[in-house]
């Protein structure tokens, strides 16, 4: 299912890789992750639900709750599967500590201590697109994910 067709209510689950994917693993990936939608049940239900990598940078769940929760057990499975995924590709996907921001058309990455030192020294501003991975929800994803650093939590980081 693409994403897209989900409701905007519809959770949603971002995992940031610490480093840019080769194209041959971003289809790779995809691959792993239509098969795991494909079974990814909660409560012996199927979860309406889609998954995507976005950038050759993050790897994001979306799953509509609407008719089916998703539970603990599915989550849980999730989180394996994401960590599976870690495993064969030599990834970080759960460290919450570096911040991803757009440099031109570029995706960059740097620690969230550097970010704001960047932000401090005027390197980066409050108009800087960041990648806000916090949103819950697709309607969020949708207008919320890409924001200018004023519009994020990332403005917690600029010294006033």
């Amino acid at each position: 299912m693409n994403y897209r067709d989900l409701a905007n209510h519809s959770r949603v689950w971002i995992y940031q890789a610490n480093r840019k994917l080769n194209d041959k693993e971003v289809t790779e990936i995809r691959n792993y992750g239509a098969n795991f939608i494909d079974q990814w049940a909660a409560h012996g239900s199927d979860l309406q639900a889609a998954f995507e990598v976005f950038y050759n940078q993050f790897i994001v769940l979306f799953a509509d709750e609407s008719q089916v929760k998703a539970s603990g057990c599915s989550i849980d499975s999730s989180v394996r599967f994401i960590k599976e995924i870690e495993k064969e590709y030599q990834l970080d996907l759960f460290d919450r500590l570096n911040l991803t921001y757009k440099s031109g058309s570029e995706i960059k990455m740097m620690a969230m201590a550097d970010f704001q030192t960047a932000l401090e020294k005027g390197q980066l501003n409050e108009e800087t697109i960041v990648f806000n991975n916090l949103i819950e929800t697709k309607g969020e994803f949708e207008s919320k994910w890409e924001v200018p650093v004023k519009e994020s939590w990332h403005a917690n980081l600029i010294s006033n």
